[in-house]
């Protein structure tokens, strides 16, 4: 969890921004909490520098997260190319990492709600023996094994996490 400190206003986002914290102001609820989500912060700027389409990124900032567990970022990139966002969310933690666009999830809730979905997909043409192709992203093998690890964790978020996230 976290303890909001020097909470931003950001002209120029399109989500509402009250109540989140740039990267350097992350304070956990102890020592080792603030290391873990200084190191999913580090985790979702590499993710997302990894991208072809990101030329650099301008602004993360901080709008939940539990260390070691999920850690849910607005970051601002400077896209390579004309039709890519600028704003995203990144979630990262103890889960495949990912972005998730803001239109239509004006909200960290909302984005996390979306990640769920989108990785309930993902899970849901693994068990089927389909293709994941054209589904999100996800960094392991299309494996029943980690799709049934992957549902433990969506079910997990969905139900403990995602109330939080909702309240914060």
């Amino acid at each position: 969890m976290i303890e909001k400190r020097n909470s931003s206003k950001m002209d120029s986002s399109p989500i509402q921004t009250d109540g989140m914290v740039s990267i350097d102001c992350i304070v956990g609820d102890s020592a080792v909490d603030t290391c873990l989500l200084l190191e999913m912060a580090t985790e979702a700027h590499e993710f997302m520098r990894a991208k072809e389409w990101c030329e650099r990124v301008d602004h993360q900032y901080f709008a939940y997260g539990i260390g070691g567990v999920v850690a849910i970022f607005l970051i601002q990139i400077t896209p390579r190319f004309e039709d890519v966002d600028n704003w995203l969310w990144v979630i990262v933690g103890d889960l495949p990492p990912a972005y998730i666009v803001v239109e239509d999830n004006p909200t960290a809730a909302d984005a996390l709600d979306a990640y769920c979905l989108e990785m309930k997909e993902w899970v849901e043409a693994v068990e089927k023996d389909e293709s994941v192709e054209e589904l999100i992203p996800v960094n392991s093998p299309a494996t029943r094994e980690n799709a049934e690890q992957l549902r433990g964790r969506i079910e997990f978020l969905r139900a403990e996490i995602l109330p939080l996230v909702a309240a914060h």
